[in-house]
């Protein structure tokens, strides 16, 4: 392919990412500035993101054999169409339960839209690399989406509020539209492949995937064991995915191979996948969550997320250039000893840390992350490919399980966990705070000070003192947990470096013993 028309491939797949990107994340970064225009309290507004994830999770699957039963072009052209209309539904909202109904509708209309960049840009290469090179470009642009969305929000909610984000939402759909009309996708022949059992399997797996999505969604907001109907919802998910398996395994030819899904080889890739989803965790929800919790609004994080944005792209080109020479272990042991010291060096985070104080972290951690999932992704691809196109089927059953739901498993899990040392750092801190204590009368009276003048009852200043106390305590319990949180990502990523180590060093071994062993007889 000519450079120029690979240049142009390439910014199609970026502008498909992006439109997806900016849809998924546009709500769910700014639930906070949006909640008053549509009504709705924190817990409420959480839903907007339940609607979204519940049918956008499990789309992809069924969506490859559309693809090869009806071809590429009819499938994008009803993607785009299908986007533009639900983004411009978007400008009609009026109240919570109307933003739920169209956030449902976007989750639907946005999911092939990720399936298209993938696919514009693999047309880019040729078969030997596209499963090197081009799924490292591919991992990249998935990531650009939420940096970007920080980048733009604050000029896009002083513009217009909700409004405002999904008047971008529908640009960016208006502008990919033209694309799959100017430039075409390679067509593979038309095959028919969906039968009725294909769509009986997938209506349980929607339902397990929707429910799961759901639940992480809302999960934390309700608290967990507050609201009983979340563990339905949970049982519920597990059945229909039970469900859809014993579907599968008594067919022919299943929807999912999920023998040679459970293959050890699989398992050991669809564990790591996850693995990096809670390494990650930390970029995407814990320093989120960081921000708001002392105060800073978007505009305060620009150059931090500018920064993020570049690393990924940065990342992204490393990964690409090291992976098509080879070394795929090699990047990924760089990679976790990126995300482990971006980590480290966030845990040692106080009250008094600014977006400059974690530029550099969370550099280190934008380029590990892109630098860690393609080769893993390039091993799963290879080998599904290699079976025939039905098993990429179920390569995008496992990637969209341990990108979406592992990206929403990790957000509920670092915000849960939060929650949780919170609670533990107040009630130790709570305990050491005695009248009795020199260094806290001390405090007591540098906070009664300045109500000494515009208060005469020394009980009221005395409370109101204690008051500013208890929030101060609040405050540090929070930066303690946060903390924690930041150690929770760095062990998890050293203790996959030292598996991972151990595991290339036994090959290495075993590697030598073979040769070693052949060689023996030879010599005699």
């Amino acid at each position: 392919m000519a450079a120029w028309k690979a240049l142009l491939y390439f910014s199609a797949s970026v502008m498909f990412f992006l439109t997806q990107g900016l849809g998924m994340n546009l709500a769910l970064a700014n639930l906070n500035q949006i909640q008053g225009s549509i009504a709705a309290t924190t817990t409420e507004a959480a839903w907007l993101s339940a609607a979204y994830m519940a049918p956008n999770v499990s789309l992809g699957i069924l969506l490859v054999k559309v693809r090869m039963q009806f071809g590429v072009r009819a499938l994008a052209k009803a993607a785009v169409i299908s986007f533009v209309v639900a983004s411009l539904l978007n400008l009609f909202i009026s109240d919570l339960q109307s933003a739920i109904f169209v956030r449902f509708l976007s989750g639907i209309a946005a999911a092939p839209l990720a399936t298209l960049g993938f696919l514009y840009m693999l047309e880019i290469f040729p078969p030997e690399k596209r499963g090197t090179v081009g799924l490292c470009l591919v991992t990249m642009n998935s990531m650009l989406g939420a940096p970007l969305t920080r980048l733009v929000s604050p000029t896009l909610i002083d513009y217009g509020g909700w409004r405002g984000l999904y008047t971008l939402e529908m640009s960016l759909a208006l502008l990919v539209l033209p694309i799959i009309f100017l430039l075409p996708l390679t067509a593979p022949p038309r095959v028919k492949v969906i039968v009725r059992t294909d769509i009986l399997s997938y209506m349980f797996i929607a339902i397990g995937y929707g429910c799961f999505a759901v639940a992480l969604s809302v999960g934390r907001a309700y608290w967990w064991f507050e609201a009983s109907w979340l563990g339905v919802v949970l049982v519920v998910a597990v059945a229909s995915l039970c469900v859809a398996a014993l579907v599968e395994l008594n067919r022919e030819h299943p929807l999912i191979d999920i023998r040679w899904l459970l293959t050890w080889r699989n398992v050991h890739i669809f564990g790591i996948l996850l693995i990096f989803r809670l390494m990650t965790g930390e970029q995407s929800a814990v320093v989120m969550l960081w921000y708001q919790n002392i105060g800073l609004l978007f505009d305060q994080l620009q150059t931090l997320y500018l920064i993020i944005l570049a690393f990924t792209v940065v990342g992204g080109f490393v990964c690409a250039a090291l992976l098509n020479r080879g070394l795929s272990r090699s990047i990924q042991v760089v990679a976790l000893m990126l995300l482990a010291t971006g980590a480290f060096i966030d845990s040692q985070t106080t009250n008094l840390t600014r977006p400059e104080q974690m530029y550099l972290s969370q550099a280190l951690i934008a380029m590990g992350s892109a630098m860690f999932i393609p080769p893993t992704l390039a091993d799963f691809f290879n080998a599904a490919f290699a079976k025939g196109p039905a098993y990429i089927v179920t390569f995008f059953v496992v990637f969209m399980f341990t990108q979406v739901i592992g990206a929403l498993v990790a957000t509920a899990s670092y915000g849960t966990f939060i929650t949780i040392r919170e609670k533990f750092h107040s009630n130790v801190l709570a305990e050491q705070i005695r009248l009795t204590n020199p260094i806290v009368a001390d405090r007591v009276s540098a906070l009664i000070t300045p109500y000494a003048k515009v208060m005469g009852d020394p009980s009221l200043m005395n409370g109101e003192a204690l008051t500013l106390l208890a929030a101060q305590v609040t405050r540090e319990a929070n930066v303690l947990a946060f903390g924690d949180a930041y150690l929770v990502a760095g062990s998890i990523a050293v203790a996959a470096l030292i598996i991972m180590l151990g595991h290339l060093g036994l090959q290495a071994f075993a590697l030598k013993f073979t040769r070693t062993s052949a060689a023996a007889p030879a010599a005699a």
